[in-house]
């Protein structure tokens, strides 16, 4: 049985100031002036409350990659930046595309206890790209897998693609498309543009995002299947995604956090930490991503937390991985590029970096609304502080934050998983629920 808790004072997404009380789970009241004898009180005043976030792509890497990251660890990582779910993608070892692998992994993600943790099934065998994997022997698992991706590679055969969207309409399933047409980005090692010419490294064109988008939303228009575009960074993307929304097409969109502030300007440095894929992109790109995510075309923000070793990014530009830790930062950054700027509000921070991923993934008890009788997974947020993003504020098992020396806004102060604490006033707790 879960403590009870009375939590003081919060701003319910940042607007009116209430008390919350938990019990088993539940909030069993929200308002002014709740009363409880023996609940354990804690004083939230002025902090924003947020439905506890959920993350539509997270790498956990386990199995097979337990260098860079473990579901423990990246669980752990996820609390620290107010998460009380995420979705873990498939690219592990062996790949994610039975079901044998993702009941392990669901299960795992229970032992650590700090987040739910729902695992996402590949679209392909191996995510090799050549035949379907078992879509539906993975949906009727234990672990209930509702979102299909072969994220780090795309799903490039029209064929195949439509297949799997025709697939999973049965039990209405999500296809989640890594954007990128292979031929069109071979060698490729940056955002294709002025920096790359200057720089002379091999450039990654914005048409080999959009080119796919375009194909896929055509596809899933003419099967009525539901499409899911992954870490959208292109100015042309933006567009298409609004041209297919006008059309009907039931399609959604997700923007990372690091696609709303960083620019391929900090490319120029060769630092390793800056190479992601998608690349960063121009500023006019990062400028048209906001105004997709404020306007509702993009639907959702999602960290893609890719955590790599220390060696496979202190090397050759060339050489080291794509990919940023971003689960700790994520919210710090979405308040700093969209919050601080006036473009969204804290209630549309609570949309779209919980509600709505709660709702493309289908996952039950989380991003529900802040009213009683609705589980008790939580974020309590300090908007007020700024200070510099180090080493100490990450929680996973790698350090390739892009954000590292920098500084942000805020701080995640408590966050609440299905009533059970994970984090209390700032602490990142060893056990869940177990407070010294």
């Amino acid at each position: 049985m879960s403590e009870t808790l009375l939590f003081r004072g919060a701003l319910v997404e940042g607007s009116t100031a209430a008390d919350v009380l938990v019990e088993d789970g539940v909030i069993t009241a929200i308002g002014s002036a709740v009363g409880h004898a023996g609940a354990t009180e804690i004083d939230v005043d002025g902090l924003v409350l947020l439905p506890g976030l959920v993350d539509l792509h997270t790498h956990l890497r386990e199995p097979g990659y337990e260098a860079s990251e473990t579901i423990l660890t990246g669980s752990r990582a996820a609390a620290a930046g107010g998460y009380t779910a995420v979705f873990a993608m498939p690219n592990t070892s062996p790949v994610a595309d039975t079901a044998g692998v993702v009941e392990q992994e669901l299960a795992l993600g229970e032992a650590a206890g700090f987040v739910t943790v729902q695992p996402i099934g590949a679209v392909t065998v191996g995510q090799k790209g050549e035949r379907l994997a078992e879509l539906g022997a993975m949906a009727d698992s234990r672990a209930r897998v509702r979102v299909f991706s072969d994220d780090g590679f795309c799903v490039w055969d029209p064929l195949i693609m439509r297949r799997a969207l025709e697939y999973v309409k049965a039990f209405d399933g999500v296809i989640a498309q890594h954007a990128q047409d292979p031929r069109l980005t071979e060698g490729a090692q940056m955002n294709e543009g002025a920096v790359s010419a200057e720089l002379g490294l091999a450039g990654w064109p914005a048409v080999a995002e959009e080119s796919i988008i375009a194909r896929d939303v055509l596809l899933a228009e003419h099967v009525g299947s539901r499409l899911h575009v992954c870490h959208l960074s292109t100015a042309g993307s933006v567009e298409i995604i609004r041209w297919a929304k006008r059309r009907g097409v039931n399609v959604t969109a997700e923007v990372t956090p690091h696609h709303l502030l960083l620019t391929d300007e900090l490319v120029r440095d060769y630092d390793a930490r800056f190479k992601v894929n998608p690349p960063l992109r121009r500023e006019e790109d990062v400028l048209a991503v906001r105004e997709g995510l404020a306007d509702g075309t993009i639907d959702i923000v999602a960290t893609d937390h890719a955590p790599h070793p220390t060696e496979a990014k202190a090397c050759e530009w060339h050489a080291a991985a794509n990919g940023m830790v971003g689960l700790e930062s994520a919210l710090r950054v979405v308040q700093q590029s969209m919050v601080d700027t006036g473009l969204i509000t804290w209630g549309d921070v609570a949309r779209v970096m919980s509600r709505e991923p709660a709702r493309i993934g289908r996952l039950t008890g989380h991003g529900t609304p802040l009213t009683e009788g609705q589980p008790a997974s939580l974020a309590f947020y300090d908007p007020s502080p700024r200070r510099t993003f180090t080493t100490e504020d990450l929680r996973g098992r790698s350090v390739n934050s892009p954000y590292l020396g920098r500084e942000l806004p805020g701080d995640v102060r408590w966050t609440v998983h299905q009533g059970t604490v994970t984090v209390a006033d700032g602490v990142l707790l060893d056990t869940p629920g177990v407070r010294a």
